[in-house]
């Protein structure tokens, strides 16, 4: 089987990405029958089939090794697939990691402007896409404090700020909450909750907390042990906007009961 990757034009300068031309806006990511081994020999997924359009959030979930984050890296072009292609509708994506990656010299505003300023964006225009980021993360008030200066909740906000300033149509997030307290955790899933209401994109998000995907997602796609292969693709019905209350209805629990059972069955069968 061949591997390839195809982008939206002008998407990078890597040889081998090639232009995805549709008739129809197709989804803004695709795996189709997608296989990643190593040079080691090791197989972290094997036959991926899933696509993500816009307004949908999709979380990913599944035992630890099954390769959830190498999926986000494969959808970034930081990885290429062995076999199948992985198909990415749009130039404009937004990463957010499991760290804040903030640099430590920089002010919180300094850090949202600098993919526009790596990019010869205008001063001007970098500098009012950052406010308009920051502001919508909350974080107006914080813009000359260093990294060091807040809390990791407010480093984590500073980090989707940066991402915001590209204005993604699909957003990668990599666990970013992993690390805080659950309250933080809860009102940062919120605030993510709105940027996608309001927003629309395209939502890809890894995490290990089965309520933080149920309350985030329109989807929620199970992975095996590894080599990660799609076991369940569970909807989440609920509408949006979605209110902390929500958490703590019978229907969510009988969501999160669903997917934990089919987490279950993966953590049994490895």
């Amino acid at each position: 089987m061949s591997a390839t990757v195809s982008t939206a034009p002008a998407r990078s300068g890597r040889d081998s990405y090639t232009t995805a031309e549709r008739d129809e806006p197709g989804p803004a990511l695709s795996f189709d029958h997608v296989t990643l081994t190593f040079g080691n020999g090791t197989t972290a997924v094997a036959d991926i089939d899933i696509a993500v359009r816009s307004g949908e959030f999709v979380s990913l979930v599944g035992p630890s090794g099954c390769g959830k984050s190498t999926l986000l890296r494969l959808a970034a072009g930081f990885e290429e697939p062995t076999a199948g292609t992985v198909g990415v509708g749009t130039r404009r994506l937004g990463y957010v990691f499991q760290e804040s990656t903030l640099l430590p010299w920089r002010s919180v505003r300094q850090n949202v402007e600098l993919p526009g300023e790596l990019e010869g964006v205008d001063k001007a225009t970098r500098r009012a896409a950052a406010a308009d980021a920051i502001e919508r993360v909350g974080l107006a008030g914080f813009e000359k404090h260093k990294p060091a200066q807040l809390s990791g909740g407010m480093r984590m906000r500073a980090s989707i700020a940066r991402a915001l300033t590209s204005r993604p149509e699909l957003f990668l997030f990599d666990e970013p909450f992993g690390a805080l307290d659950e309250i933080t955790r809860q009102r940062l899933n919120e605030e993510v909750s709105t940027l996608f209401r309001r927003d629309g994109f395209a939502g890809v998000f890894v995490t290990h907390s089965v309520g933080e995907a149920v309350f985030l997602s329109t989807r929620v796609v199970v992975l095996t042990g590894q080599p990660g292969r799609v076991t369940a693709d569970i909807p989440v019905p609920f509408d949006f906007p979605r209110t902390p209350e929500l958490r703590y209805t019978p229907e969510f629990a009988r969501l999160c009961a669903e997917v934990s059972a089919a987490l279950r069955g993966q953590e049994a069968a490895a």
